[in-house]
């Protein structure tokens, strides 16, 4: 099963945004995937919104409030994908399956914006660099619970099996390549491994 994309930048955006701020954030949402955090700054966004100097602050407080609501805004996006396809599945190995294959069609999606979103971590600032990390926390709440819902023997530490398993899903765009195998099939590979099947 899989989701169309749904983290184009309007789709990460509440619909009671005010339209012209929604366009400011879209277009931010898109420098910041582009360029990311560092090299993408209040002057460009301004420039490709048409807003000149103070009047884009009317619209956003600071370039760090504004990358901390968009990745939050992507981090949302993706938990409810995620937790569309659980929604769908009872047995908990096939909750997880589902989980792992929605987290890699986000990462694998060349068009991501959420992609670039989770993972520019280490450009910002360290008291933007908390916020995110709190915030991805609470985003993997959703593999704790798929996790502790497992029939895992009791010698393993279940942090440490879902750490390991959300470094492997979130490595998988560093290596793969289109063609072998599905999404859903390298998601079956890794949680074979993780199952020992």
């Amino acid at each position: 099963m899989t989701d169309a994309p749904s983290d184009q930048p309007a789709a990460l955006l509440e619909e009671t945004t005010r339209p012209r701020r929604r366009q400011i954030l879209e277009i931010a949402a898109r420098l910041f995937a582009a360029k990311g955090y560092r090299g993408t700054s209040m002057r460009d966004i301004g420039e490709q919104a048409g807003v000149m100097g103070g009047s884009l602050y009317h619209h956003i407080r600071s370039k760090d409030a504004l990358f901390v609501e968009l990745h939050n805004a992507a981090l949302d996006d993706a938990a409810r994908r995620i937790a569309r396809h659980v929604a769908t599945r009872s047995d908990p190995w096939e909750k997880l399956h589902a989980a792992c294959a929605a987290l890699l069609e986000i990462q694998l999606d060349p068009e991501s914006l959420t992609l670039p979103m989770m993972n520019d971590f280490r450009e910002v600032p360290p008291a933007v660099r908390q916020q995110l990390i709190a915030r991805r926390d609470a985003f993997e709440d959703q593999f704790r619970e798929l996790v502790e819902a497992l029939p895992l023997a009791p010698e393993f530490d279940r942090a440490i099996y879902r750490n390991l398993l959300l470094s492997q899903l979130n490595s998988v765009s560093d290596w793969y390549r289109p063609g072998r195998l599905s999404r859903d099939e390298i998601a079956t590979q890794i949680l074979a491994i993780f199952k020992h099947d």
